[in-house]
């Protein structure tokens, strides 16, 4: 079995070579289209990185009567933090707020004057709480609003936030659906091209085939040949089409960094390096496996 397995590859990467010209062309297809794919993947990571970083930013606010003792708030909070919905609960205390409301307007003199008549601390204790997904804080703000301390609560941010976290989801609900057409759509367009160009490849081998054939050989011994050829565009292409991508990235990463600040193309292409080398890999030897397969079965009817 190995021995027959060993020569089959053999043979597959003689007639990669000795294919010449289609063969090129054949690789130059598929690299064309695994690139536009490892693109759109790239594109895909960069733009969900953006959307996690303002999704991360997100939370609602609860802000707690004056007179509610800060015992009593950490009891809230440990209910809060038993909602499956709920990431994150942090507590800021008065002091604690005050001193951030400090350090933000210090150089507004007008509001520091302000505090300084006042003569307290006018700021209110509260809860910040962090969801584990965007669509999760209409849950947990409905949940506040009948919750057993919600007496106790002043007020929270998700109104003046809500349109604004109702927008991201769209956004982000958009841009996946968006990547999986485009996805769908090239690894379509993809496997169109490398299926004409292996038929190309092998329709030049007819005559070689028929004889095999007619001779007695299987239909195993004759594909599998083939099928590895296939492999092998799809492994050169992949590995081509990621090189192309690293340079795309080096030298789109300024145009990228100045429309979008803080955002680096090429650091991104290097972190999910791996994932896009492998999604080009496993879509290169698939298409190539399936485009011999399916291309080969007219030459195998005698």
């Amino acid at each position: 079995m190995f021995l027959i397995l060993g020569r089959t590859i053999k043979e597959s990467f003689i007639n990669f070579w000795r294919n010449g010209w289609l063969s090129v062309v054949a690789v130059s297809n598929l690299t064309l289209s695994l690139y536009v794919v490892g693109f759109v993947l790239t594109i895909l990571i960069v733009t969900n990185g953006i959307l996690k970083s303002f999704e991360d930013r997100m939370n609602i606010s609860v802000y707690f009567q004056s007179d509610v003792a800060e015992e009593k708030i950490m009891e809230i909070k440990k209910e809060i933090e038993s909602q499956e919905k709920v990431a994150l609960v942090e507590y800021i205390s008065k002091d604690k707020a005050l001193e951030e409301f400090k350090k933000n307007n210090a150089n507004e003199p007008a509001i520091m004057n302000s505090l300084n008549i006042i003569g307290e601390n006018p700021l209110l204790a509260s809860l910040v709480i962090k969801a584990d997904s965007s669509i999760q804080y209409e849950k947990i703000s409905d949940y506040i609003g009948k919750a057993s301390f919600r007496e106790s609560v002043v007020r929270t941010n998700y109104s003046k936030n809500k349109e604004i976290i109702s927008k991201l989801n769209g956004i982000i609900f958009k841009v996946k659906k968006s990547g999986l057409a485009l996805a769908t759509i090239f690894g379509f367009i993809s496997a169109i091209n490398i299926f004409n160009t292996v038929r190309i490849a092998i329709y030049t081998r007819r005559q070689e085939i028929g004889v095999m054939r007619l001779v007695g050989a299987s239909n195993m011994f004759i594909r599998l040949p083939i099928v590895f050829e296939g492999v092998f565009y799809g492994i050169v292409a992949s590995v081509l089409g990621t090189m192309f991508l690293f340079f795309t990235a080096k030298f789109g990463s300024p145009f990228i960094s100045s429309m979008i600040p803080g955002e680096n193309l090429l650091d991104v292409f290097k972190n999910n390096l791996n994932i896009i080398l492998g999604v080009q890999m496993v879509a290169g030897v698939f298409l190539g496996i399936f485009s011999s397969w399916i291309a080969i079965r007219k030459y195998l009817k005698v």
